[in-house]
This record gives structure tokens, C-alpha cells and sequence, in this order.
């Protein structure tokens, strides 16, 4: 159950709410669920987000998706600047919101909103400027595209094990044979399973592993020469593409602000 003196949308019988709160580094909130959905944007710092279908990371001025009634925690990873926007789940369904968590980009337009929308009382008429204002915030959160920075965890008891491992000291130097080993199975079970139970290739989830451990830790200032390295990358060039093929800016440039 939500605390209405920490947040008021659970008193307001509006569709759309926005709150915004600073947490510092390391502060971590349990399990929990909400009664409506979360767009959690990270104005400032990094969020880590853990369900049982996986782990999610969110960059500075990114935001994820969290469905009503999803058992999830959530750890800020540096001094986090939150702004939640609480959707109601017949709202979210009408938009065409994911089902599960999900990673997504930030328009300007939508930036702008969001904080604008910060400072609109939880009882807002619907037919006012304000109203008008959440209506296109919402529009907005629905037409953003996905980014994929997430790592699932397979269903498969060893599967997830052996993953839970790797998400825990991620490295590109782990291949399909070191993990089927570990697993206890064939290489070719191994592979057969994963995809089957995940969706993608082990490659594919190893690399989206080591992105989640990069983004955290970049975004505790850490040196991309050092993170590339250490992750196993061939060079800080060959990390910087995957980087930039995903969020859309160099490694150093993002984590600069030089969006």
C-alpha cells in the first residue's frame, strides 16, 4: 500500500500524476508494487530495477516503464532526481503501455512536459490547461521508443542461476561453453534452452549484461577506458559503438551531459 503523504496520486481520481523526489546514492526500496503504472524518469543519476523476469537500468534523462501491480525494487545508483508519472492501468491499456518493464528514450518534448507537469496539483480539471497538458504527456510517453537495456532471466531454474552469476561479475570473456558447463549441459541444450526461454541468443544477453554493469558504473564516474576493459571489450572504441548504438551518443559524451 502506498503512502499518500510520500506521494498523492493515490488520492486523485485523475488519470495521470506527476511527483518528482531526490534520493541519494544507494538508497534502495524493496519489493513493492503500485496500484497504477510507473513512468520512472531519471533527471538526474541511475536506477536499477529488479523483477523476476530480469534486471533494468535507466541512464541520466531516461526512463522505464513499470506495469501496475508488478512486484519490482528499485536501487539509485548515485544522487537520483526522480520524477514518477503514476498512470492509471485503464489509461495504460487505452495507450497501448508494455505488459512488462521496459527501458525507454526521452523525447525534449517530453522532458519539458515532465517537469512542467511536476507542478500541477493531483486535481487538475480535466477539460483545463492543465488537463490538457497530462493528456499530451501521456500521448507522448506512449510514442517513445524502446532502448534494450535489459538482461531477462530465463524461467529455467539452472538457466537463471548461471545468469544470476554472470549479472553479478558481467564479462564478455564467458562463453557459450563456460556457461553450458556450468549449467551442466550440452552446448547445444544450452543454446536451444536459452533462446527458448528468453527470447535471444546467450551472445546477444551477455552483451546487454555488460551494458547494464557499464551504464552504472560510467554513471558513478568511473573511466570508459577501464569499465571497456574490464568488461572484456576488445578496445574502448568497440564498447563505445555498442554504447552509442543503443542510447545514441559516445560513451563520454553521454555522461558528460553533451547530449
Amino acid at each position: 500500500m502506498e503512502n499518500p503523504a510520500a506521494d498523492p496520486y493515490p488520492l486523485s481520481p485523475r488519470h495521470v500524476v506527476v511527483t518528482a523526489r531526490d534520493y541519494p546514492d544507494g538508497e534502495l526500496f524493496p519489493a513493492h508494487a503500485h496500484r497504477r503504472g510507473q513512468f520512472a524518469y531519471a533527471d538526474r543519476g541511475v536506477i536499477s530495477v529488479h523483477t523476476g523476469a530480469g534486471n533494468w537500468v535507466v541512464p541520466p534523462q531516461r526512463a522505464i516503464w513499470v506495469p501496475s501491480g508488478l512486484t519490482h525494487s528499485m536501487r539509485m545508483q548515485g544522487p537520483v532526481t526522480l520524477l514518477n508519472t503514476y498512470v492509471r492501468a485503464s489509461a495504460a491499456r487505452r495507450l497501448g503501455l508494455p505488459v512488462h518493464c521496459q527501458v525507454f528514450d526521452v523525447s525534449p518534448l517530453l522532458r519539458q512536459l515532465l517537469h512542467k507537469a511536476v507542478s500541477i496539483p493531483a486535481r487538475y480539471a480535466d477539460d483545463s490547461r492543465d488537463g490538457h497538458l497530462m493528456g499530451l504527456l501521456l500521448y507522448e510517453i506512449a510514442d517513445m521508443p524502446a532502448l534494450s537495456l535489459n538482461a531477462p532471466l530465463p524461467a529455467e531454474p539452472r538457466l537463471a542461476r548461471v545468469c544470476r552469476d554472470l549479472l553479478a561479475q558481467p564479462s564478455l570473456d564467458v562463453g557459450i561453453d563456460d556457461m553450458a558447463a556450468r549449467a551442466g549441459m550440452s552446448r547445444r541444450t544450452f543454446t536451444r534452452l536459452f533462446r527458448h526461454y528468453t527470447g535471444i541468443s546467450y551472445l546477444e544477453w551477455r552483451q546487454q549484461a555488460c551494458l547494464l554493469a557499464a551504464v552504472v558504473r560510467l554513471g558513478h564516474g568511473e573511466p570508459v577506458t577501464r569499465v571497456a576493459m574490464e568488461l572484456g571489450y576488445s578496445s574502448p572504441s568497440a564498447f563505445s559503438t555498442v554504447f552509442r548504438r543503443v542510447l545514441g551518443a559516445s560513451p563520454s559524451r553521454y555522461f558528460s551531459g553533451g547530449l
